[in-house]
């Protein structure tokens, strides 16, 4: 059997005739930040077929379209893992492309459609300036089935939920999202939570949480992320501290939290953040300050409340508690649909917070953006070795809305990175696609490497800057220069051009959340048989701070003969590893079919999955994003 694999293979090595390369597009002569880390250096970008085909030196090489980058940065297209799009928004994504912004996970906090499958299809059906994904969310999963009042769940209702949640991600959810702080999914008790969301401990995915602030604790951040950190635990999965803070009476506690983190981490679960880079949020002007009494059963429940003269004093009061705690007081509130402070408001109604509050709130629910924070703690959070960059909005038209949703990642960029330098260009790129990549699962985005899609962001360093506040927030950031979405240009010199480059990007069982492995030596060898007639063999390396893996990979199957010429990345965790290359691929035997050269190929080795049939390494091969062959090593 070991001298047919080795006549195998070697047949496969000569029905690979050498083929001119062709390239689509090549970027010349850019400085190169590769999501990985590791420093930046210069060259030039080659895309084929919608995928990265080689960087370096391509003097010699030609393409129909080709751009000079010189003094420019070309990095990864960043990923957004915090996404409240808007589907009418999607079709051109303008706020979000000229952030360098190329995919966007939707579903954060908790919300969204349960029926996946459904509201990707329902969002893509314009066409998709961006890539979106979505997580499956546990408020809307609770909701769905326990309704707007405080009820406990009952055993039936645990099992029904649990079922949603694993539909969820066999419908491609990139993890389960929950915003444990808005009703009435704030009603749902700790051991409620873990059981509805430890299913999907089987698909070794994250649990993301907007942190649950409560009167009890004095709104403590505190405790908020201690109760998403012990979900992640108890549930099996990698806790996510989303849009990470720490607020009002709790500022200058950022270390704290962070050390709650790294506790978890090196209790051997991974713990994550995102963060924006503002010191206010946005958020419905109900949600986060009327009591959870005075919400239980829904608006119009809360309405009713708010005639009883007794009811309506003491919900006015608990307004002015939550407020002061969280928000430092009335002066922390602005409405921007407005443009209006609270404290004018007051000014005009003649009322304090509580009952101004309540006067608003009676002619309609508007948005609110609400001050918490310190510039200290928000530098803190930035620079912790596991935050991504998320702007918490999404491809949107609104511009009266908070300046995040047109400046965050340029505001990182242009701010904390040429300004302030409290991070480094490589660590703020990377924060902004290969850690994102790596938390939620992704393994073909993220980094800049051969066989990677050609997702990809060219800025200049010297000019990149986010223009909206929180005034004006519609302002286009500047400083983006070109991005492209799987190899079609969606922004040229600065504008966006209207193409529809997005896909759906839906994430499987051999996709785990994992830390970022990039910058230590890795390897990967196997031979054998993943079916009775396909053989597989390859030895892969990646040494400590290389650019690229080194190696051999050849499988040849009944129909199809693949082969691997120039390797991407090798990313490794635990006994679960992928790698990306460029190669060909051939008809095998003498079959009909014509040869290809510069696919991209995927290769996922999974020795850890929890969900897998058989015992053994699952292999998936995948040329072009298309999976093409898959199976367990023999």
């Amino acid at each position: 059997m070991k001298k047919l694999s080795i006549v195998l293979l070697s047949m496969a090595s000569l029905l690979f005739a050498q083929t001119p390369d062709r390239y689509d597009i090549i970027l010349r002569h850019g400085t190169i930040v590769d999501g990985s880390g590791l420093p930046r250096f210069e060259a030039d970008v080659a895309i084929a077929n919608g995928f990265i085909a080689k960087i370096g030196d391509l003097a010699a090489e030609r393409a129909p379209a080709e751009f000079d980058a010189r003094g420019l940065y070309v990095t990864p297209g960043f990923i957004n893992i915090h996404s409240h799009a808007s589907v009418g928004a999607l079709p051109r994504a303008e706020n979000m492309l000229t952030q360098g912004v190329t995919t966007e996970i939707l579903n954060p906090d908790g919300g969204g459609s349960t029926d996946l499958a459904r509201q990707l299809r329902d969002a893509s059906g314009a066409g998709l300036a961006v890539n979106i994904g979505a997580y499956i969310g546990f408020n809307s999963v609770w909701s769905e089935t326990m309704g707007p009042s405080d009820r406990r769940a009952t055993t039936a209702d645990i099992e029904k939920m649990r079922a949603v949640i694993v539909d969820g991600l066999r419908h491609g959810a990139w993890g389960v999202s929950s915003g444990l702080d808005y009703k009435p999914a704030y009603f749902a008790q700790l051991e409620e939570v873990i059981r509805v969301v430890e299913p999907a401990a089987a698909w070794r995915t994250n649990f993301t949480n907007h942190d649950r602030l409560t009167p009890e604790s004095n709104f403590s951040s505190r405790v908020g992320v201690g109760e998403t950190i012990a979900i992640g635990e108890k549930a099996g999965l990698a806790p996510v501290v989303t849009h990470m803070k720490a607020q009002g009476l709790e500022q200058g506690t950022a270390g704290t939290l962070l050390e709650m983190m790294n506790g978890a981490t090196r209790r051997g679960h991974y713990t994550a953040a995102d963060a924006y880079p503002y010191l206010a949020g946005q958020t419905s002007l109900f949600a986060l300050l009327v009591p959870a009494w005075a919400q239980d059963g829904g608006r119009d429940a809360m309405l009713d409340r708010f005639k009883d003269p007794k009811l309506r004093a003491r919900i006015a009061t608990d307004i002015e508690s939550a407020m002061k705690a969280r928000f430092g007081g009335p002066e922390g509130v602005f409405l921007p649909a407005t443009k209006q402070e609270l404290v004018e408001i007051m000014r005009e109604e003649q009322a304090p917070a509580g009952e101004a509050v309540i006067r608003i709130l009676e002619r309609g629910n508007v948005p609110a953006i609400l001050r918490f924070g310190s510039e200290a703690d928000l530098v803190k959070i930035l620079q912790y070795p596991a935050t991504s960059v998320a702007c918490d909005c999404g491809a949107s038209i609104d511009t009266r809305q908070h300046p995040r949703a047109f400046g965050t990642f340029p505001r990182v960029l242009g701010r904390y990175v040429r300004e302030q330098k409290v991070l480094t260009w490589e660590d703020a790129i990377r924060k902004m696609t290969a850690l994102p990549a790596a938390t939620i699962g992704m393994i073909d985005r993220g980094l800049l490497a051969s066989g990677m899609a050609a997702d990809v962001t060219v800025f200049d360093p010297a000019t990149v800057i986010d223009r909206a506040t929180y005034e004006d927030a519609g302002q286009l950031s500047e400083g983006i220069r070109y991005v492209l979405v799987n190899g079609r240009i969606a922004v040229r010199d600065g504008r966006v051009t209207g193409e529809p480059g997005g896909r759906v990007l839906l994430r499987d069982e051999h996709m785990p959340t994992r830390p970022m492995n990039t910058v230590a030596e890795r390897q990967l060898k196997l031979s054998g048989k993943i079916k009775p007639e396909t053989t597989v063999r390859f030895a892969v390396t990646q040494s400590r701070n290389a650019r690229q893996a080194q190696g051999t990979f050849r499988l040849m199957a009944p129909d199809l003969a693949i082969e691997a010429t120039e390797f991407g990345a090798l990313q490794t965790f635990g006994r679960w590893a992928s790698f990306t290359a460029l190669g060909r691929t051939r008809p095998s035997s003498g079959g009909p079919g014509d040869a290809r050269s510069n696919v991209a190929l995927t290769v996922v080795v999974d020795g850890d999955d929890p969900l897998a049939a058989t015992r053994g390494r699952v292999i998936v091969v995948s040329v072009d994003g298309a999976t093409r062959v898959s199976g367990v090593l023999q």
